[in-house]
């Protein structure tokens, strides 16, 4: 076998990091890898192996896989994860957490590499077809996506598992067995036991033939994903919601592609058609003053103002509190919105007198007098004023001396807090991207 199939996808010269299960798919992967970097010595190659904790034999395998790198001199790590089996069952969250550990340990500039192949993508689609997945989902798997930036690339895609094997046997290579492998309960294993020896048996090129099913499907999926990219971008808010009125005169199957490809943009799983027309009945038709919100997986999809919001778990702070004793010193908040920092180069807001402590809060009731605003306003009119989504209301700090409000930095301050010299400080607020307030 040549490295044909290595050299299409990866760069002689780049840095790679292989999800190395210790079986015989990724011990496969691996050696060639080990055999292509002979021929390419700037090619950096290094293993994680995620310990899912789920077999008595999870120690001994982990134990294997450092021995196996060892003997190839590929530095491995080990990355413990808990599987909850609550999320969707057992195969969905070991994936889930096999993928966000793996991606975590990534160094910048490292691309990850997982030993899928020719077999396992036959496997995937025929799963698919029994979801009742669209184009998207018969796409199976693509050799390269990219996932927080980083590429993740399936070298072996093209190859069948007979060839894994001879090659494996070539090379005298010794590889660990799951035993769950062999439980027909989960429905990859069925497929691998009992349909796919039937299937291989009337038809032997069915898996290729499937493959380029797949290709297919994915081509279909990107020829929409050029055509519906600007249109689609059009509807987008610099905070990235979807304004969805235009929605509304689509066609099912337009208003359909574009929800899907904003919520794979969002990093949302594919939805199936009856999610999607719990979006267009439950949430996008409700009426105006309503506030729908719809679980779909850990992600909940809000609409506000004519937006729709794909927002992941956000936990409420508003009985959260803490004290900011020294506004020389950044404070950093809860729930990890952000921190705060004090900028004397202006004067904003007044310092705390004698007998005032700064503090800062997340929930505000009652009226309010703004700088540069007439009259009082309960907050709550204050919030859709400055037209912010309820989700988020309970997110934003408000600074408080003592009792008294003074400020929500950027976005007001009251009359109370507001700076009568040229003595005084304004309130920063550093917030992660994903929790930005408009």
């Amino acid at each position: 076998m040549s490295f044909s199939h290595l050299a299409a996808l990866l760069d002689p010269a780049g840095r790679y990091v292989v999800a190395f299960s210790g079986g015989l798919d990724s011990t496969v992967l691996l050696h060639q890898l080990v055999c292509w970097q002979q021929q390419h010595s700037q090619l950096s190659v290094r293993a994680l192996h995620v310990h899912h904790g789920l077999s008595p034999h999870a120690d001994r395998w982990a134990a294997h896989c450092r021995q196996q790198c060892q003997r190839w001199h590929i530095a491995c790590d080990v990355l413990p994860v808990t599987v909850d089996a609550r999320a969707g069952g057992v195969e969905a969250s070991a994936r889930r957490e096999r993928y966000q550990a793996l991606f975590a340990r990534l160094q910048p500039d490292e691309q990850l590499l997982t030993a899928q192949h020719l077999d396992d993508q036959c496997e995937t689609l025929l799963l698919a077809l029994k979801r009742g997945s669209g184009p998207a989902g018969l796409a199976a798997m693509p050799p390269r996506r990219t996932v927080q930036g980083h590429e993740h690339l399936r070298p072996l895609l093209s190859l069948s598992r007979e060839q894994l094997e001879q090659w494996a046997a070539e090379h005298q290579l010794s590889w660990i067995e799951d035993e769950s492998n062999d439980d027909s309960r989960y429905d990859r294993n069925f497929l691998r036991q009992q349909i796919m020896p039937l299937l291989h048996q009337r038809w032997p090129h069915f898996s290729a033939a499937s493959a380029r099913s797949a290709a297919l499907c994915a081509e279909q999926e990107q020829l929409l994903d050029e055509l519906l990219q600007q249109e689609l971008s059009q509807l987008l808010t610099p905070q990235g919601a979807l304004h969805f009125p235009p929605l509304q005169s689509m066609s099912e199957a337009r208003r359909n592609a574009l929800l899907r490809r904003w919520i794979a943009g969002q990093g949302g799983a594919m939805p199936s058609r009856a999610a999607l027309q719990r979006i267009s009945t439950e949430v996008i038709a409700s009426r105006s003053d309503a506030q729908p919100a719809l679980q779909l997986g850990n992600f909940t999809l809000r609409r506000y103002r004519n937006a729709l919001y794909w927002l992941p778990p956000q936990p409420s702070l508003r009985d959260q509190a803490c004290c900011w004793p020294q506004l020389t010193q950044p404070l950093v908040l809860p729930g990890g919105v952000g921190q705060l920092l004090a900028d004397f180069s202006r004067a904003e807001l007044r310092l705390p007198a004698a007998d005032e402590t700064a503090h800062v809060r997340f929930q505000a009731r009652g009226y309010y007098h703004l700088l540069g605003r007439a009259g009082g306003r309960e907050m709550k009119k204050l919030w859709q004023e400055l037209a912010i989504p309820p989700w988020q209301r309970e997110r934003i700090p408000l600074i408080y001396y003592n009792h008294t409000l003074i400020c929500a930095p950027g976005l007001f301050v009251t009359h109370e807090g507001a700076a009568c010299s040229d003595r005084g400080w304004q309130a920063i607020w550093h917030q992660p991207d994903r929790e930005k307030v408009s």
